[in-house]
C-alpha cells in the first residue's frame, strides 16, 4: 500500500444543485471552512451574512486556501428576503437544526428535489427563523453533547446530500 498525494489524485469534479446559507455566522475559521468543504462536495453557490467576517479576512483567507475563488458566493442583509427569494427560484430549504420535526438526515430524502439549500444557524443561535424552512435535519449522535460544529455539520450534511443525488445521477 502506497499513500496517495495530492498530485496523485483527480476526483470526478461534479457540480451539484446545493447551495449554502450561512445564517450570521460568527468565526472567520468556520467560514473559511465553509468554503473549503462546500468546494469539495460540488456545491453551486454559498450566501454569508453581511455581519459575518469578510472573504477579505485574513483567517478565512488562510482556511479556506483558494477555494473562495472557486466557487461562487453572495452576501446579504435580509434573512428573510434571501429564503423567500431562494424559495421563489425553486429550492427546498433544508435546515441542519435539532428540532421537535427534525428527521434523521439518513432518513430524509434529498434525491427528489431539483435545487436544495442546506441552511447552517449561527454558532450561537441556531437559525434565525426556523419556520421559513421546508424541512430540518438533525445528525444522531451518541455521546453527552448534543451539538457539534457547525462545519462539522454541513460535511456530514454535505456527504449525505451528494451522496444520495450520486445515486439518482447514476441511475
Amino acid at each position: 500500500m502506497k499513500q496517495l498525494t495530492h498530485y496523485d489524485i483527480e476526483n470526478n469534479q461534479q457540480d451539484f444543485p446545493v447551495t449554502i446559507v450561512c445564517d450570521a455566522i460568527r468565526t472567520p475559521e468556520n467560514i473559511g471552512m465553509c468554503f473549503r468543504i462546500s468546494e469539495s462536495f460540488g456545491v453551486s453557490k454559498i450566501y454569508l451574512h453581511e455581519s459575518s467576517p469578510s472573504i477579505d479576512n485574513r483567517i478565512v483567507k488562510k482556511t479556506a486556501r483558494n477555494t473562495i475563488q472557486q466557487i461562487p458566493y453572495d452576501t446579504y442583509g435580509n434573512f428573510e428576503q434571501l429564503i423567500h427569494q431562494l424559495k421563489r427560484e425553486g429550492n427546498t430549504i433544508i435546515g441542519i437544526e435539532i428540532t421537535d420535526e427534525s428527521i434523521n438526515i439518513s432518513d430524509y430524502d434529498f434525491s427528489p428535489h431539483s435545487k436544495i439549500v442546506l441552511l447552517l444557524g449561527s454558532e450561537r443561535n441556531g437559525i434565525e427563523n426556523v419556520n421559513l424552512v421546508d424541512a430540518t435535519v438533525a445528525i444522531p449522535m451518541y455521546g453527552r453533547n448534543s451539538s457539534m460544529n457547525v462545519i462539522h455539520s454541513l460535511a456530514i450534511a454535505l456527504y449525505e446530500t451528494t451522496n444520495q443525488l450520486n445515486k439518482k445521477i447514476l441511475k
